[in-house]
C-alpha cells in the first residue's frame, strides 16, 4: 500500500470516530483531578484502550497507563503522550467546587488526541504496512501544584520527583523509547497550529524566613521581623532583574504563602514559594544563585535566618527540526499556510522539556481554544481545530516515521545527539535538589 493510501485510510477512520474523540475529551473535562490523584481519569483512559483492544498496563503505584501497539515489522518505538492532571483555578466557571481543579490547560484535549491517534491506527488496520511500535503513555502531575502534598508523597517514599515525567523516567518507562510525541492546546488567534516552539526550564523554591516573635505594639524592638526579611528579599530579587540577559529569558516570580500568624505579633515564620525560569540550564543555575544571594542578604539585613529548599523543576523545551519538518508537511495538507505559525517563544515551562533532552521530541501547539492557559477564560471554541486536526496531523506524521521499515524514524534517531543521557539527567535533578540554612 502506498503511503498516501495509508494516510487517506487513517483520515477516513478519524472522520468516522470524531464523536467518540469529542465525547472522551468532554468526559475528562468534566472529571478534573490534580496531580498524582488522577484515579478517575486513569480509569477513563484504561476503559478507552480496553475498548480498542490495545494492551496496556497501569503505572505501578502511580496514576496513568502505558499502552503498547506493535506493528507487524520490527523497528523503533515511538511514545505518544497525554497528561492526566488539571490545574487549580477557583475563578473558572467549570472548576470543581471542592478541589478548585479544572482543565484550564487543555490536558483533557491531549488525552483525547492520544486516544484518537491510537484508534485511527488500530481501526485502519495498517500494522502490516508499518514497522516498529507505539507506546501511548498517560503521564501524571505535569502541573507543579500542591507542593506540600507532593512533599508528603516523597517523604513516604511513594514518589521521587514532583513532576510526572521525571518520575516515569526514574522508573524506566522511557528506557526503550526512541522518539516522543505530544501536543498542547493554545490560543493562537487566527492560526490553527504552531510548530517549533521553545520554552523555559525552571527550578522550584520553597523559602522560610525565621525571625523572633514579640508584641508588635508594646515591644517590637525585641523581635526579629521575618516579614520584613521577606519583603526585602522580593525587593532584592527585583534589583537583580536588569542583570538578567535578555536572550536567557529569565523569569522569577515569588509569592508569600504565609505572612505571619496574628497582627499584634512580630512575624517569626514567613514563607515564600518561587520559580526561577530561564531558556537554558546554565542560565537557570546563574539566576538561581542570584536569587539565593537576594534571600541571604535580606535575612542578614534584619538578623533573621532563612531556609532555602530547591526542588527540581523542568528543563527547557528543545525542538527537533526533522520532526518539525515532517509535521509541517502534513499540516500543510490539512490547513492553509496562513493558518500555520512557526517558532513560538514561550517563557512558561513544560515537563516534556525533560524528555526533549533525552530523545528526538515533537511538541506542537494547536488552536481552537480561547482565553489564556490557567485562567478563568480558557475554553474550547472550535472542536474541529482543537480536537480533530491534531489527531490527523500526528497520525499522519507517525505514518511518515514508520513507513518503509521506519526509514525516516531510524534516520532521525541516528542523527540525534541527546543533551543528556538518562543517567546524567537523573544526576542533574539531584543537583537541583538542595536544602540550605543561612544564619545571619
Amino acid at each position: 500500500m502506498q503511503k498516501s493510501e495509508i494516510k487517506a485510510k487513517i483520515i477516513d477512520v478519524i472522520e468516522k470516530n470524531k464523536d467518540q474523540i469529542i465525547e472522551l475529551v468532554e468526559k475528562i473535562y468534566n472529571n478534573p483531578e490534580l496531580g498524582y490523584k488522577e484515579e478517575e481519569t486513569t480509569k477513563i483512559m484504561a476503559e478507552a484502550f480496553a475498548e480498542l483492544e490495545i494492551d496496556f498496563k497501569e503505572h505501578e503505584n502511580l496514576s496513568g497507563i502505558n499502552a503498547h501497539f506493535k506493528m507487524e515489522n520490527p523497528g523503533p518505538k515511538i511514545a505518544v503522550l497525554g497528561e492526566l492532571d488539571a490545574i487549580t483555578c477557583a475563578e473558572h466557571p467549570d472548576s470543581n467546587p471542592e478541589t478548585k481543579a479544572v482543565h484550564a490547560c487543555g490536558h483533557n484535549i491531549q488525552l483525547g488526541v492520544m486516544y484518537g491517534v491510537a484508534a485511527a491506527l488500530k481501526k485502519a488496520g495498517v500494522e502490516s504496512e508499518l514497522a516498529g511500535s507505539l507506546n501511548f503513555i498517560t503521564t501524571p502531575a505535569e502541573e507543579f501544584v500542591e507542593l506540600e502534598y507532593r512533599d508528603q508523597l516523597k517523604e513516604a517514599g511513594e514518589i521521587s520527583y514532583f513532576g510526572g515525567k521525571q518520575e516515569l523516567v526514574k522508573r524506566g518507562v522511557f528506557g526503550d523509547v526512541d522518539i516522543s510525541i505530544m501536543m498542547h492546546s493554545l490560543n493562537l488567534d487566527s492560526k490553527k497550529a504552531l510548530i517549533a516552539p521553545r520554552g523555559n526550564g525552571f527550578i522550584g523554591k520553597k523559602i522560610k524566613f525565621i525571625g523572633k516573635e514579640s508584641h508588635a505594639g508594646s515591644a517590637p524592638e525585641k523581635g526579629v521581623n521575618a516579614l520584613n526579611a521577606a519583603v526585602l528579599a522580593i525587593n532584592n530579587i527585583n534589583a537583580q532583574r536588569e542583570t538578567f540577559a535578555e536572550e536567557d529569558r529569565v523569569r522569577v516570580h515569588p509569592i508569600i504563602t504565609k505572612g505571619g500568624d496574628i497582627v499584634n505579633i512580630v512575624p517569626a515564620d514567613v514563607r515564600l514559594e518561587s520559580y526561577v525560569r530561564a531558556r537554558n540550564i546554565e542560565a537557570m543555575k546563574k539566576a538561581n544563585q542570584k536569587v539565593d544571594r537576594s534571600l541571604k542578604g535580606a535575612a542578614m539585613a534584619v538578623g533573621a535566618e532563612v531556609e532555602i529548599k530547591d526542588i527540581p523543576g523542568y528543563l527547557p523545551l528543545l525542538n527537533n527540526q526533522d520532526l518539525d519538518a515532517i509535521l509541517k508537511s502534513n499540516l500543510l495538507e490539512l490547513i492553509d499556510q496562513s493558518e500555520l505559525a512557526v517558532g513560538g517563544d514561550f517563557t512558561g515551562s513544560f515537563d516534556f522539556g525533560d524528555i526533549s533532552h533525552l530523545m528526538p521530541s515533537l511538541h506542537p501547539f494547536f488552536g481552537g481554544v480561547i482565553g489564556d492557559l490557567h485562567t478563568r477564560d480558557f475554553k474550547t471554541e472550535d472542536q474541529q481545530t482543537a480536537y480533530i486536526l491534531p489527531v490527523k496531523a500526528l497520525a499522519m506524521t507517525i505514518v511518515d516515521l514508520l513507513y518503509n521499515q521506519a526509514e525516516k524514524a531510524e534516520e532521525i534517531i541516528k542523527d540525534f545527539e541527546p543533551k543528556l543521557s538518562q543517567e546524567e539527567y537523573l544526576e542533574l535533578l539531584e543537583d537541583f535538589s538542595s536544602e540550605l540554612i543561612f544564619k545571619s
